[in-house]
C-alpha cells in the first residue's frame, strides 16, 4: 500500500518508485509409490504487511529505476516421481525470479530412502524416512514417514506450516498448508504441500490448501490405484505421493508433478509504465495495477 509518488534518488540522482510483489516459485512433484509429497515453492511477500512463507516477516517493496528493465522468471513444476520402489524422487520446482527477488522452488517428495529433496518448501520423506528442509523467509519442511517403508509418507511442506509425518498403519501426512494474499484484491491462498503417499496401510494425506495435490485413495487389493495429482498450475502447489493400496509391482505408479509458480507485482497506477513483456494479466484495485505473470517475462518501471 503506497503513500508516496515517485522520487529522486538521493544517491545517484535516478526517478525512482516502489512495487510490491509475490513471487512464487514452483512447486516440486510428488514422489510415485507410496512415496512423500511434494513441497510448495517458495513464498516471499511484500505486500501489506502480509507474511512471507516459513515465518518470513513481510519483505520491503522494490524501488525500480524509471526505464530500466526488470526480469520476470516464473518456475515451472517439478517432475512427477517415476514408477517403481527406490528409483527416484520427485522433481525439484523452478526458481521465480523479479529482479533481485528469488524464490527458490520447492523439494521433491522422497522415495530413494531418506533423500527428500530440500528447497522453498520441503519434501515429505518415504515411510521410514526424514524430510527435506526448507529456506528460511520462503518455506517449512515436509513431513517425515512413519514405520517401514511400505507405511505412509510424509507430506511436503508449505508456506505456512510443515507438512504432516506419515501415521504407521493409519496412513499418510498431509501437506502443508499455504498462505493467502490480497495482492490482487480479493484473497487467494497458495504455496500448499502435496500430501504424502501410502502403499497398503490407511489412506493417502490430504494436499496442503493452496494448490497441493491430493493422491487418489485406491481400494484394498489395488483396484482403482492411480497416479499421484498434480499441484495446482500458477499456486507453486507440490504434487502427491501416491496411494497404491495394496503391493505389488503392478501396482506402481507415478508421484503428481508440482504446479508452476506465479510472480504478482502491485504499484501506484500513476506510476505504472504500461511497458512489459510476457503478456501479464493487468487489473486495478483502487488507485494501484497488478500485473499477474504465469509465465516468464518483464517489466520496464
Amino acid at each position: 500500500m503506497f503513500t508516496s509518488l515517485r522520487m529522486m534518488s538521493a544517491s545517484t540522482g535516478a526517478v525512482v518508485y516502489d512495487i510490491d510483489y509475490l513471487v512464487i516459485a514452483g512447486g516440486a512433484g510428488g514422489a510415485g509409490s507410496y512415496g512423500g509429497g511434494g513441497g510448495a515453492g517458495g513464498y516471499r511477500n511484500s505486500y501489506n504487511s502480509e507474511t512471507s512463507g516459513g515465518g518470513g516477516s513481510s519483505e520491503t517493496a522494490l524501488s525500480v529505476v524509471l526505464g530500466t528493465q526488470y526480469t520476470v522468471t516464473v518456475g515451472g513444476g517439478g517432475t512427477a516421481g517415476p514408477v517403481g520402489d527406490n528409483t527416484g524422487n520427485g522433481g525439484n520446482g523452478g526458481d521465480s525470479v523479479f529482479s533481485t527477488i528469488t524464490s527458490t522452488g520447492g523439494g521433491g517428495g522422497d522415495n530413494v530412502s531418506g533423500n527428500a529433496g530440500s528447497g522453498g518448501s520441503g519434501g515429505g520423506g518415504k515411510g521410514g524416512s526424514t524430510y527435506g528442509s526448507g529456506t528460511s523467509g520462503q518455506g517449512y519442511a515436509g513431513g517425515s514417514g512413519v514405520g517401514p517403508d511400505s507405511y505412509g509418507g510424509g507430506g511436503g511442506g508449505g508456506a505456512s506450516v510443515v507438512g504432516g509425518d506419515g501415521h504407521g498403519t493409519n496412513g499418510a501426512g498431509a501437506g502443508g498448508n499455504g498462505l493467502s494474499s490480497s495482492i490482487t484484491g480479493s484473497a487467494v491462498t497458495r504455496a500448499g504441500g502435496g500430501g504424502g503417499g501410502c502403499y497398503k496401510y490407511g489412506n493417502g494425506g490430504a494436499g496442503g490448501a493452496g494448490g497441493g495435490g491430493t493422491p487418489t485413495t485406491s481400494a484394498t487389493g489395488g483396484v482403482g490405484a492411480a497416479n499421484g495429482n498434480p499441484g495446482t498450475t500458477n499456486t507453486g502447489g507440490g504434487g502427491s505421493g501416491t496411494d497404491l493400496g495394496f503391493p505389488g509391482s503392478a501396482y506402481d505408479k507415478t508421484g503428481g508433478a508440482g504446479g508452476s509458480g506465479v510472480v504478482i507485482l502491485r504499484m501506484l497506477t500513476s506510476d505504472y509504465s504500461g511497458t512489459t513483456t510476457g503478456s501479464p494479466s493487468v487489473s486495478t484495485s483502487g488507485s494501484d495495477t497488478i500485473l499477474t505473470f504465469n509465465g516468464s517475462g518483464s517489466y520496464t518501471g
